[in-house]
């Protein structure tokens, strides 16, 4: 591997990092790293004088990413049901997603809500606010002035601000507390299930129309609470489904898998003050092949007597 080969794949994680959190999506931020990368290996081998390795491919990659958000959200009016961010498995040790900031600016809640932004503003937040570049150099990045850019990182902090407040709990009492909740889940108690989930629960499903899943959003305790029991009532008559609690991009969560290990569904839950805010359901087979094989999921329920028209 020569030394040029070595840089850039050196710098392609800080690139990834930056992709998968302005596009929410897995397979559209490789696209546009794997795109990034190579312009920078020509601008390099042209003779290309870079004072920044680091910002030159930070430039690149926002800005792509900044036109493929653009066209990803036209294919998003036309998805079928709600779009949710792409989930990873952030279980390890060495995950960035151990510190603070990062963890927050991963998650899957946090994906969704930054999909209210405006590209630009999107970029921004997250150049200055997660990965602290300066002011200046985001303003050279995206080609606007400073000052139209602490505008913009001003508007979107108050937004994200506006709708998600911050309660600081430690590690291990998130993780004790999404174990009972899971496993309240796992009983199918209606009762004991109320106990964890905030007034204004919603739960989400994302099947992008390949195979069953909530037609829309379902809010409040109760109505969660009920489809959750549901749910199980339903995995129980599946021969072979389990459920893992796992880390879904830095928080809480679980995947659904089959008698085979396949992998079925992903579950992101958003734990705030002590109660579940948030659920949501990835069981997109185009948004879980990156984690590795998927199960049939219409083949397993249909053994267990559920098929879409029984939504």
């Amino acid at each position: 591997m020569s030394d040029r080969d070595r840089l850039l794949e050196g710098l392609r994680p800080a690139a990834f990092a930056i992709a998968y959190r302005m596009l929410g999506s897995v397979s559209d931020a490789e696209d546009v790293v794997q795109e990034a990368l190579l312009r920078m290996d020509q601008a390099l081998a042209g003779g290309e004088q870079i004072s920044s390795s680091r910002a030159f491919l930070a430039t690149i990659t926002t800005r792509l990413a900044i036109n493929e958000l653009n066209s990803a959200r036209v294919r998003r009016v036309r998805y079928v049901g709600d779009w949710l961010p792409e989930p990873i498995l952030t279980d390890g040790d060495c995950d960035p997603a151990r510190h603070a900031e990062t963890a927050e600016s991963l998650s899957l809640a946090m994906l969704a809500l930054l999909e209210n932004l405006s590209p630009e503003q999107r970029a921004v937040l997250l150049l200055h606010d997660v990965f602290e570049y300066p002011y200046q150099e985001i303003a050279e990045i995206i080609d606007k002035s400073e000052a139209n850019v602490r505008q913009l990182a001003s508007r979107a902090r108050r937004y994200v601000q506006l709708h998600r407040p911050r309660f600081e709990t430690t590690r291990e009492h998130r993780d004790e507390f999404a174990r009972r909740f899971f496993a309240a889940v796992g009983q199918g108690d209606l009762s004991g299930l109320e106990a964890f989930l905030a007034a204004d629960v919603r739960l989400s499903g994302d099947g992008g129309g390949k195979v069953p899943a909530l037609a829309r959003s379902v809010q409040g305790r109760g109505r969660v609470a009920g489809t959750l029991a549901s749910w199980m009532r339903l995995i129980s008559r599946a021969p072979g489904i389990s459920v893992r609690q796992v880390e879904v991009n830095g928080a809480p969560g679980a995947v659904m898998l089959d008698g085979r290990q396949q992998l079925l569904g992903v579950l992101a839950l958003e734990i705030c003050g002590g109660e579940v805010k948030s659920i949501m359901a990835i069981v997109n087979p185009d948004k879980l092949a990156h984690l590795g094989p998927v199960g049939n999921y219409r083949a397993i329920f249909k053994s267990a007597g559920w098929t879409p028209a029984s939504q």
